[in-house]
């Protein structure tokens, strides 16, 4: 095992988005240099109903944290431009559109059993 794969977890926050999850780790190297991994885990159902997650992990290392920042912003700031231009459809928008139709009791109930079964540890991965 390489020194960037101890997994000394020092901290973790999981971001809920939708059918994702992305999970934020801070971990420390053997020789205490500190890394991030970002995942991205997705539920999924197979034919049968049975449950696997398929998950992407980017390692994010100290020294470029900056860079990775830099390009991150920027790359949200073009889509901010692009979006201003209508060209594109704009599924935040569509969302809260969706969210401002009366849902009835029993829309309401269905929905609090769907992001039930979205709320899912890292230890489920």
């Amino acid at each position: 095992m390489s020194s960037y794969e101890n997994q000394d977890e020092l901290y973790s926050r999981p971001v809920r988005a939708g059918k994702r999850t992305y999970f934020f780790d801070v971990k420390a190297t053997r020789g205490k240099d500190l890394y991030m991994t970002i995942t991205e885990s997705k539920r999924r159902f197979d034919d049968n109903g049975n449950v696997s997650y398929s998950k992407h992990k980017i390692f994010l290392y100290r020294e470029d944290f900056e860079k990775f920042e830099e390009g991150f912003l920027d790359a949200v700031d073009k889509i901010q431009e692009l979006m201003a231009t209508g060209e594109y459809r704009d599924p935040i928008a569509e969302r809260a559109a969706q969210e401002s139709e009366a849902p009835s009791e029993a829309d309401s109930s269905d929905q609090d059993d769907a992001n039930s079964e979205e709320d899912i540890a890292f230890d489920d991965l």
